[in-house]
């Protein structure tokens, strides 16, 4: 199937040399660039795509951003299905969940998916949020998605109004992934919003 999917995304490194760290950790898109529509203004960068594409190009320019050493924090909103968007042919994908499967066999989908990626050698700390819009169960939805992402391997903790996530950025950014294609309608609208720290000083 094929919709419109994709994320503008914001990197901030805490540094004076930011253009360097910025430039640089955008080189890491170079291998997805030909399956991806990147657009950049002076406030973000749109990068439409299907998500098994969209999240390990999001995963590499983080850990590229990561391995500066810089505090660094990554700043994205995800989008899938918006119904003010036309659908996108280079968002064809099969990687969202099929309407008849039951949330149980979704959840094993998503856990089976984490399992078998490879780590990437940068920890990567995230807070996001999943929002199902429209019609349907909702909460049904995020509880599930919820119960998936404490038996991740990657979940850290709930707070209010979202969850943490830390671990290698490979099956961190494997379960944002799952939690984006397996909860939810599958021609629905759905959106997480997502922080993600590297190197914060005040982890030491």
């Amino acid at each position: 199937m094929h919709m419109f999917a994709g994320a503008q995304v914001s990197l901030y490194p805490m540094t004076d040399g930011f253009v360097d760290v910025i430039l640089s950790s955008l080189n890491a898109l170079d291998p997805w660039r030909n399956q991806l529509r990147i657009e950049t203004d002076d406030i973000s960068t749109l990068i439409v795509g299907p998500p098994e594409v969209l999240f390990p190009a999001l995963r590499d320019l983080y850990a590229s951003a990561a391995a500066t050493g810089t505090h660094v924090v990554l700043r994205t909103t995800l989008s899938r299905g918006c119904p003010g968007e036309p659908d996108d042919p280079i968002c064809q994908t099969g990687a969202l969940a099929n309407p008849e499967e039951p949330l149980a066999s979704r959840q094993q989908s998503a856990l089976a998916a984490i399992a078998a990626t490879p780590e990437k050698g940068q920890v990567a700390d995230v807070q996001f949020s999943l929002y199902v819009m429209g019609a349907g169960d909702h909460m049904a939805e995020i509880v599930g998605c919820i119960d998936f992402l404490k038996q991740s391997g990657t979940f850290d903790r709930s707070k209010n109004f979202c969850t943490r996530l830390t671990g290698d950025a490979g099956p961190v950014f494997a379960t944002l992934q799952q939690a984006f294609c397996q909860f939810g309608p599958p021609n629905g609208h759905v959106t997480i919003d997502l922080t993600v720290s590297a190197n914060s000083p005040s982890k030491r």
